[in-house]
């Protein structure tokens, strides 16, 4: 039998109906019945999670993994996903978890309660936890409690996210979660629409935002680039300029080698001069960090600083050797570049 625990952000309705205030579907759930997640079910006009500390994948993985670059380089974060999404992605890669159409997580391997990731992260010799593999905010109770745990034992907190959380989850969790890696995967209605089934996209750069400027998280941007799908300029420049503008040009942009996978296996994978063209376009925007992924060995794998060309950070897959860093700066030249150690966490902001 699996418990339930009763949700945090949600409003009771007449007729024994509830609203969930998660994520931005702001499901309303008629009685008996479950939102677009699958993982919280309406029980008597009471609305419970289904999840909760029902682990289905844990690990302890490089930070470089996520991927975080300029986030504690060259530590290990212990790693946890559950079951479920509150999107429908196309070209998802743990869509044997993701995309249960098993509500409640019968299958899971593992109970992991908060206090017992917190042990687990010390005996792994973890720096942190990050909740990833699915999406973190549809076992939003659960990452909670965790992350208020694991912030009293100086462990780092990350969300590895699709960015669909309400702001008003955003700031419940806020105060307890240190990275925000948030994928935008296109810049276009047809995009968002044609690969994940949802509309209102642009509330993810909003809250994406909110996460930096309120919250003061270090934020990273990823995309994978799609062929025929997100690899066009207008959506390639679209997302570069948006992170300039709006993030800053010290805000790392992944742009990740696609593979076929799910319903998308008919696609080929991303031609590498495919993912040369997006960093170029990042570059051009003016962005100063922009790294290629899935790609071992490439060149625009490693951190340079911009300033005086030197070698910061050097990296082979999650192979990380850290050269040039003192604090967030570069040792050699002096120049700031937005990378989070443990002598530089960012401050809350209010």
């Amino acid at each position: 039998m699996i418990a339930m625990n009763e949700a945090m952000l949600y409003e009771r309705l007449p007729d024994s109906r509830v609203r969930c205030h998660i994520c931005q579907w702001h499901c309303l759930i008629n009685p008996g019945k479950l939102g677009v997640c699958r993982m919280y079910r309406n029980k008597n006009g009471t609305l419970y999670n289904l999840n909760y500390a029902q682990v289905s994948s844990v690990a302890a993985d490089p930070i470089e993994k996520k991927p975080l670059f300029h986030f504690f380089p060259g530590t290990l974060a212990l790693s946890l996903g559950s079951w479920g999404c509150n999107f429908h992605c196309q070209d998802c890669q743990n869509w044997e978890i993701s995309c249960s159409e098993t509500p409640e997580p019968y299958r899971g391997p593992h109970q992991i309660q908060p206090q017992t990731a917190v042990e687990m992260a010390k005996s792994h010799h973890c720096a942190g936890i990050a909740w990833t593999y699915n999406e973190p905010s549809i076992w939003f109770e659960y990452t909670l409690d965790s992350a208020k745990l694991a912030k009293k034992n100086n462990l780092y907190t990350v969300y590895v996210t699709n960015g669909y959380l309400t702001p008003e989850a955003l700031d419940t969790i806020g105060p307890y979660l240190d990275a925000w890696r948030v994928d935008v995967k296109g810049f276009s209605d047809a995009l968002y629409r044609d690969l994940t089934k949802i509309t209102h996209w642009r509330r993810i750069l909003e809250v994406a935002q909110r996460a930096k400027d309120k919250w003061g998280m270090h934020v990273e941007v990823v995309t994978n680039i799609i062929p025929t799908m997100s690899d066009d300029d207008p959506q390639l420049e679209g997302i570069a300029r948006w992170i300039h503008d709006e993030l800053g040009e010290l805000t790392p942009w992944h742009v990740t080698r696609f593979y076929p996978n799910y319903h998308l296996q008919h696609l080929p994978p991303t031609p590498i001069a495919t993912l040369e063209h997006a960093y170029d376009v990042g570059k051009r925007a003016d962005l100063k960090f922009v790294y290629t992924g899935n790609v071992p060995g490439h060149k625009s794998e490693s951190t340079i600083c911009y300033s005086c060309g030197k070698l910061i950070i050097e990296r082979y897959g999650y192979q990380t050797r850290v050269i040039g860093l003192e604090g967030s700066r570069c040792k050699f030249c002096g120049a700031e570049l937005n990378i989070r150690t443990s002598g530089t966490k960012g401050g809350h902001h209010d």
